[in-house]
């Protein structure tokens, strides 16, 4: 068996290397918030039952989920 040599490596350039600046977005800003209003909504046991299993299988709020129900059909059929 061959016994592997350490590497040694030093604080000199490397040929011709640009330095870039970050360019991406803090993370606050990677997602706008939108303006939301509270609304209170009686719902079928059975539909809030079905987003919550939905949702758990994505890994995200039930709500979250009716919500973007909602605003991708009113989004559709608004003029």
């Amino acid at each position: 068996m061959k016994k592997s040599r350490k590497k040694k490596y030093s604080n000199e350039p490397i040929g011709k290397i640009k330095i870039v600046h970050d360019f991406l977005p803090s993370p606050e800003n990677l997602v706008l918030k939108e303006e939301t209003v509270k609304v209170t909504l009686l719902l079928s046991k059975d539909s809030v039952d079905f987003f919550k299993k939905e949702a758990g299988k994505q890994h995200i709020a039930y709500q979250k989920m009716i919500r973007s129900l909602i605003d991708q059909y009113a989004s559709l059929y608004s003029e």
